[in-house]
């Protein structure tokens, strides 16, 4: 690969992966779009891995915490925050290697990256986006991630797993079930965060399996470079929408959703 080419992939990847508009659906649409080759397994991977460095550095108190809880979690003492928090990812994190599981034995991960499905879900899920953040909520005040609880860590555990279908975003469907159930706008792009950690691991170590033996000293290289430079761009995207959400509402990334998605269908039946 050029090193152009490792730098869009990383740079794509790394903005995209925590703001609610699908850095699965840029990854699929980067070759389609511009002709240049898939990238392949090991950069994704390299690229994600960039990104779980960058939430866990932004939310380190919060993962030390839950990394701390573990062993009492894993004993069965739920009885610290910590340990909540550590037992209520693991829980929110099953649908989505249930499913993820299911999608990569039936082959519909191949089936499912195509540029007309994209521009649909691009539509769909952002319009449930703007409708979850929009309603009126039931909850007075709004919940915090104090209030998180195990209903609510399954129903969000859905979401996610939901956002196996190339489009729909990960952050988007996660933030959209959690503003659905009463979170405030920053709490539940907090968790959102948070839920992203055992699901790029788990993703990695389903990816790395495929990869084992595959990889060269080029390979290698490239991926360094791009897990070096999504770290940075995730870091950066990461901290923009979290500062953001205390003034503006999930609105702006709505609007690019519809007018992508629009492009996307355009090109996909023409």
């Amino acid at each position: 690969m050029t090193l152009f080419h490792i730098f869009l992939v990383a740079i794509i990847q790394g903005l995209t992966e925590f703001l609610p508009v699908s850095s699965s659906a840029h990854l699929i649409l980067l070759p389609s779009l511009t002709g240049l080759e898939d990238q392949g397994l090991a950069i994704d991977m390299a690229a994600h891995v960039g990104t779980l460095g960058a939430v866990i550095l932004y939310f380190w108190s919060d993962v030390r915490d839950a990394i701390a809880g573990v062993p009492r979690m894993l004993t069965g003492r739920i009885d610290t925050p910590g340990a909540r928090l550590a037992f209520l990812l693991a829980i929110a994190t099953i649908p989505v290697v249930i499913f993820g599981f299911i999608i990569k034995l039936t082959g519909l991960d191949t089936a499912m990256r195509s540029v007309a499905l994209i521009g649909w879900t691009m539509i769909v899920f952002g319009l449930v986006l703007w409708w979850a953040d929009k309603r009126p909520s039931k909850q007075m005040p709004e919940k915090t991630q104090a209030d998180w609880n195990l209903r609510d860590a399954v129903l969000m555990g859905i979401w996610q797993a939901v956002a196996l279908i190339p489009g729909a975003s990960r952050s988007g469907t996660t933030i959209t079930g959690a503003r659905a159930l009463g979170y405030s706008r920053h709490d539940a792009a907090k968790l959102a965060m948070l839920m992203s950690i055992p699901t790029i691991i788990a993703g990695g170590i389903l990816l790395g399996m495929d990869l084992v033996g595959q990889s060269d000293m080029e390979t290698l290289r490239d991926g360094t470079i791009a897990a070096i430079l999504s770290f940075v761009a995730a870091l950066f995207a990461l901290s923009f929408m979290m500062r953001l959400l205390r003034s503006v509402s999930f609105t702006p990334y709505v609007i690019y959703r519809i007018i992508l998605g629009l492009i996307l269908l355009a090109i996909a039946y023409t």
